[in-house]
């Protein structure tokens, strides 16, 4: 099964880390992503810029609009994702818990919908 994980993070506190902490948990991370696409579980992963970068679009009958910075005011924002391959929910979520980020973040992990289900979306 495929699971895009959404990683949350408050950028304050990536920010706040030391040169030393950052470049060590960045390298943990790319150790984790070799490691991950080695035994065939990782298929993408993307960082994401500054939510201070983002931009929301939505059209409303028939009109554009776009707003600046993130949809809602929260703590954390998705700092990135990363789509896995595990056999079932629980092997999801140990690839995720293992995610260096989710020590100072949080991994939301949700089932990839395999085709658009014409009863519903959800």
């Amino acid at each position: 099964m495929k699971y895009l994980c959404l990683a949350y993070e408050a950028e304050q506190d990536l920010k706040s880390l030391s040169r030393e902490d950052w470049l060590a948990l960045r390298q943990e991370t790319l150790d984790y992503v070799a490691a991950l696409r080695e035994r065939g579980e990782l298929l993408d992963t993307q960082a994401l810029q500054s939510p201070a970068r983002a931009r929301v679009a939505r059209v409303r009958d028939g009109k554009r609009s776009v707003t600046d910075g993130p949809f809602a005011e929260t703590k954390e924002q998705i700092g990135g994702y990363f789509l896995i391959e595990a056999r079932d929910d629980e092997h999801a979520l140990e690839i995720a818990a293992n995610w260096p980020s989710a020590r100072i973040g949080g991994i939301e992990v949700r089932p990839i919908e395999v085709e658009l289900r014409e009863e519903g979306r959800y």
